[in-house]
């Protein structure tokens, strides 16, 4: 799968060495840097670091850089689990958790970039305002019938086959690495939802306790919103956590049809 490097309205005017050791467990990481406060261009900085006084992961390599030689290293982290998609970005060519990344010893270089074709805020940081304000307009919460509600005030109960359904839904973490890496959503950022927000938006289609999917459906079904999906399957191929966005969007489409 072959994705593009550069975020969004970017020009690299070069690479920077900022470091130089000697060890035998010497490696390079060539990181994206951009500081809107500056009045440079973005370029690409270049660290050697011994990986046997750091973690296993990316993002160990990273906050080593920023705790021992760059402090204005900017990145994203929290959980260190692979649980709340903060870190994401984009390594060697490919959109996934810097935290679940291992390091590739047989390289001894590795790429890291900010997320493609979103607006950066600094270095690794990508804008995520517009991802998030999409993620509010499918009403990512269950909603139920308060007539129903009122007259009975017990637990909305499911079946483990209605449960089932939910699998590889509700596990998604937000990261966004899907949708940077689906060319449809490069191209209509704006209007079409892209497959993270697809994928939730099925998850709570697909719930047998929420009593809007007519409502749902209808508000997903126009030019954009959906159906610029054109099933490339990038987003499947870069999930971190082994989900399918495209196969959501297709039940979607389906659902949509039978509505």
């Amino acid at each position: 799968m072959a994705e593009l490097l550069l975020p969004h309205n970017s020009r690299i005017s070069g690479k920077r060495q900022k470091n130089t050791i000697e060890a035998k467990n010497k490696y390079c990481f060539e990181i994206y840097r951009y500081n809107p406060q500056s009045n440079e261009n973005p370029h690409i900085d270049i660290f050697e670091v011994d990986t046997s006084k750091c973690g296993p992961m990316v993002l160990d390599a990273l906050i080593y850089i920023k705790d021992n030689i760059d402090p204005t290293l900017t990145f994203r982290r929290s959980c260190r689990e692979g649980v709340c998609g903060s870190c994401s970005m984009n390594i060697d060519g490919k959109n996934t958790l810097a935290c679940t990344k291992a390091i590739e010893q047989n390289h001894k270089t590795t790429k890291i970039y900010p997320l493609p074709h979103m607006p950066v805020i600094k270095d690794l940081v990508p804008n995520l305002n517009n991802f998030y304000k999409q993620y509010k307009s499918i009403k990512p919460w269950l909603q139920t019938d308060p007539q129903q509600r009122k007259h009975d005030n017990r637990e909305i109960h499911q079946t483990p086959e209605d449960r089932k359904k939910l699998d590889g839904l509700y596990e998604c973490i937000l990261c966004a690495s899907c949708s940077a890496s689906c060319p449809s959503y490069w191209w209509n950022p704006e209007k079409y939802l892209g497959p993270a927000i697809l994928l939730q938006a099925n998850r709570f289609i697909q719930d047998s306790r929420d009593t809007a999917t007519k409502e749902r459906l209808e508000a997903l079904d126009d030019t954009f919103s959906l159906y610029r999906c054109h099933t490339i399957m990038n987003c499947t191929q870069t999930c971190p956590k082994g989900l399918n966005p495209a196969h959501a969007i297709a039940s979607i489409k389906k659902s949509v049809a039978q509505n």
